[in-house]
This record gives C-alpha cells, sequence and structure tokens, in this order.
C-alpha cells in the first residue's frame, strides 16, 4: 500500500511564510504545510483562471485557522476539521497553521508551475 510521513517528503517550498513538504502517493500529491507567518496567497495564484487555484484539494488542518476564500463566500476551518477545497478557491492562514492535504497531481503540478513563478518573481521561495 503506498504510504508516506512528513518526515520522508521533499522539501519543495522553504519561505518566510510557508514551508511545504510533497510526496506522491499514486496518483495523488500529499502536501505537509506549514505556515509560520499569516499569509493571504492570492499574488500566488495570480494568472490562473479567476486569479484563484484551481486544483481541488481533500485534508485537514492540524493547527491554525486556514480560511478559503471563493468567489461568492468564505469557509473556515480550524484544527482538526477536514475540508474538501474544490477549484476556485485562494487560502488565507493565519501564522501557526499547519495543514496536510491531499491533491490530484497533475492538477497539482499545473497549478505549482504557476504559483512558483509568482513566488520566484515576489522573490520568495526556495
Amino acid at each position: 500500500m503506498p504510504r508516506t510521513r512528513k518526515d520522508e517528503a521533499q522539501i519543495l517550498v522553504d519561505a518566510p511564510v510557508i514551508q511545504s513538504r510533497y510526496a506522491e502517493v499514486g496518483d495523488y500529491t500529499v502536501s505537509f504545510e506549514t505556515f509560520p507567518k499569516d499569509a493571504d496567497g492570492t499574488s500566488a495564484f495570480r494568472g490562473l483562471p479567476d486569479d484563484r487555484c484551481q486544483c481541488p484539494h481533500w485534508g485537514m488542518v492540524l493547527s491554525g485557522r486556514l480560511v478559503l476564500r471563493y468567489r461568492d463566500r468564505a469557509e473556515t476551518y480550524e484544527a482538526g476539521d477536514v475540508y474538501y477545497a474544490p477549484p476556485g478557491h485562494v487560502p488565507v492562514v493565519a501564522a501557526g497553521t499547519e495543514t496536510v492535504d491531499f491533491s490530484p497531481s497533475k492538477e497539482f503540478q499545473q497549478t505549482m508551475v504557476v504559483v512558483a513563478a509568482n513566488m520566484s518573481a515576489a522573490g520568495g521561495g526556495r
């Protein structure tokens, strides 16, 4: 059975507002993300349709608070909450938030190309 752990996942993002580790498990990418500072993902998703994340995610908030902003609403999740985030969201997180997400790898990789370019242009990222 495919499996992973946070300490086995490769660090791909190490920026002041986010540290991320990613691992492939079957057709899904598992993301372990830690946010040492408050973060608004708006600028990271510029250039995607509607300037919002187009990848679905299933996840759990391990600590802190995650807000997913959609065009017509905002959904708030706190430690212990599990969630489904359909395409069309922008994450906003409080300092100290940790999450684990599961995302279809193809959509995740397409999204991360744009996110990485935006972070690089802003001077962030690894």
